[in-house]
């Protein structure tokens, strides 16, 4: 029933941000096409410049980004010329295609105050038709992503199809994507309609066949598998998964079903094929050393 725990590993992806990473995992890559999966935060207020965890252009090839904040804001800027500041409860999806270089910059000075900062970020791989697609960036406000209300229960569906809801984020592949808050001792059964399933423990913590399961945790359900989770607290969740797609190899911001193809990124990014932003050009993260021989998922993601 329960196929599998992942506990998130220690991660920096900047100076000054350290994160808690879930996906890849040597055990399990992907979660449906959910084949990234970072959670940053809670940040307290703290002394230093938010622009300490800025994130400087980088590229990517392959994936889609889905970036969804609980508290903060964040300025994304990319090549194709879009400057968005996304803020809790909308998302950021920004398909990479063929290529496609962003930043994201911490500017706001507040944002570290009150409440803090906490955020989680995926990668959804693409199916490999659409590999080379052009890139393109979407924002859906909150308006566009209902909420769904019951007893103990609150739920936005932030991508894809569940428990008969939708909306107008487009997607590429059969996935779900959901934020979930639980009261305490309620119950929750997972969308059967995916063949892979995931629950991430944000806040709170869960009971799953007499076991409990806390912040960090990665719940995977084998298919077909009819789980009822139920909150012993208030607890909040991410729910993820859909259809598997097959084969993915991932290096560093790069996905793809081909290791051709992410060599080619690779020297893209090297002479300046993947273009920078034009309102953030001035600095960028050069491509790492190549210390490994590429056999699947980057090996510095799964430490």
């Amino acid at each position: 029933m329960l196929d599998l725990v992942i506990e998130s590993r220690k991660a920096s992806i900047g100076p000054g941000l350290e994160v808690k990473r879930i996906l890849p995992f040597r055990l399990k890559r992907m979660v449906g096409p959910f084949i990234f999966m970072d959670h940053a935060g809670p940040l307290a207020p703290m002394e230093t410049a938010p622009s300490s965890m800025d994130v400087l252009p980088h590229p990517h090839i392959g994936l889609s980004t889905v970036s969804y904040l609980f508290e903060g804001s964040v300025t994304h800027r990319d090549s194709l010329g879009v400057e968005q500041v996304i803020k809790p409860g909308e998302v950021n999806w920004m398909k990479a295609g063929k290529g496609i270089s962003h930043s994201e910059r911490f500017e706001d000075p507040s944002i570290l105050a009150g409440e803090g900062l906490e955020m989680i970020q995926t990668w959804v791989a693409l199916p490999e038709e659409h590999e080379e697609s052009s890139p393109t960036f979407n924002n859906y406000t909150v308006d566009q992503l209902p909420v769904f209300t019951d007893t103990g229960f609150w739920m936005r569906l932030i991508a894809g199809t569940a428990f008969g809801l939708k909306n107008k984020v487009e997607t590429s592949s059969p996935m779900f994507y959901l934020h979930v808050v639980l009261e305490k001792g309620t119950g929750l059964e997972l969308p059967m309609e995916h063949a892979e399933r995931g629950v991430y423990v944000v806040k709170g913590s869960l009971e799953v066949q007499g076991r409990i399961y806390t912040p960090g945790q990665l719940l995977v359900f084998a298919k077909g598998a009819d789980p009822h989770i139920r909150a012993r607290e208030k607890t909040t969740l991410m729910l993820l998964g859909g259809e598997p797609l097959g084969e993915r190899f991932i290096w560093w911001n790069f996905v793809s079903s081909s290791k051709e193809r992410i060599e080619q990124a690779k020297e893209d990014w090297k002479q300046g094929r993947i273009i920078l932003p034009p309102n953030d050009n001035e600095t960028f993260i050069p491509l790492p050393e190549d210390k490994f021989k590429m056999k699947g998922p980057d090996p510095e993601a799964l430490s």
